[in-house]
């Protein structure tokens, strides 16, 4: 007897009432293949407890942590689906280790984050926060001290120029902005077609009226904007943030920007998350803050949903799917033998 393809979704896409949090997420998508079984898993908190793994095919992850803990010694689950495209709440050796294939979503962030990126640096440039609080408060006599910066012909500096920075100088074109970028992994191919300018990292911040933080957090970029480096920048320049709080010294950040050393930032994101209450930061009036949501859109969660749950399909029909991040466990036997499995099941079950 055959099993059938259990799914397991973690159990922060509902609401406390059972209702899903974000709206359509694209589940509809599974329907393509009437053997997968779903459910969500209870409240565990945290970070996902070792049975898990044993008792489910595939889990789509929203926040949990999924540890070494979690996976080691599993012989059932072939793919954990991450919902979104950062992946630090994963441990990616482990998954590997244990023949589990980790993918991401980058199709579905693409957009909704690259238009975030825009909104953040037109509330910026425009002083947008300051002029609604002028406004509710009272205070039209002091519009000539809130006067924005305008665009055209300023500096625009990209730190990453992957699959977001890309898409954020697509939709920020007609604005012509100078647009530069530092990223020590881009192609050669990826930069023609871009038009951007590469620099390194100091002559960017430099140079840079706007700074747009878009690349992924790891070992190497912890701290990749330090009290040295943001110290670099214009006292007339904008930090935005729309990648992980870490990539960010957050406490000398807050030091320029409470001394004046720079002009304002906005972040979607912090170094811990939520923000405690009396952060400093939270006392800026400089500062456009959000909380980690900034791309929450019915676009992204759609998005996001359906290129999770195409992985999920390619997997249960026993194919590889896209956008996989480890891709040195493709190799490994253990794998291919699951993937072996469900393209046999799946055959005699149709």
């Amino acid at each position: 007897m055959h099993k059938p393809f259990r799914l397991g979704l973690t159990r922060d896409f509902l609401k406390p009432d059972g209702s899903l949090g974000f709206g359509d997420i694209g589940l509809d998508v599974l329907a393509e293949n009437s053997q997968i079984e779903r459910e969500f898993l209870p409240d565990y908190g945290q970070e996902l407890p070792a049975e898990v793994a044993n008792q489910f095919d595939a889990l789509l992850v929203l926040a949990p942590r999924v540890t070494a803990a979690t996976l080691e010694n599993c012989d059932r689950l072939a793919i954990v689906a991450r919902f979104g495209v950062g992946y630090d709440n994963v441990d990616v050796p482990a998954c590997t280790r244990n023949s589990v294939l980790l993918t991401i979503t980058p199709a579905g962030v693409r957009r909704p984050v690259a238009v975030s990126a825009l909104t953040l640096l037109l509330a910026l440039s425009h002083k947008l926060l300051a002029k609604d609080r002028m406004t509710r408060e009272g205070r039209w006599h002091e519009k000539l001290d809130q006067m924005g910066v305008g665009l055209t012909g300023r500096t625009l500096g990209l730190i990453g120029l992957g699959n977001i920075g890309r898409e954020i100088l697509h939709i920020v074109a007609p604005l012509d902005m100078r647009h530069v970028a530092f990223d020590p992994f881009v192609s050669p191919d990826a930069v023609r077609a871009s038009g951007v300018e590469l620099l390194g990292l100091e002559s960017l911040l430099e140079q840079s009226d706007f700074v747009c933080v878009c690349c992924a957090l790891t070992p190497d970029t912890h701290h990749l904007l330090n009290h040295e480096r943001l110290a670099r920048m214009k006292p007339t320049s904008f930090l935005i943030n729309v990648a992980r709080g870490p990539i960010v010294d957050q406490q000398a950040l807050t030091a320029l920007l409470r001394d004046r050393r720079i002009a304002g930032a906005a972040l979607d994101v912090f170094e811990k998350e939520p923000i405690d209450v009396d952060d400093p930061l939270l006392g800026l009036d400089n500062v456009i803050l959000s909380p980690h949501a900034i791309c929450w859109t019915d676009e992204l969660f759609r998005g996001n949903g359906q290129a999770a749950c195409r992985s999920i399909l390619d997997v249960a029909s026993g194919r590889v799917p896209q956008d996989v991040v480890n891709r040195d466990v493709l190799a490994q036997t253990t794998l291919q033998q699951k993937l072996a499995r469900f393209a046999q099941q799946g055959g005699k079950l149709q």
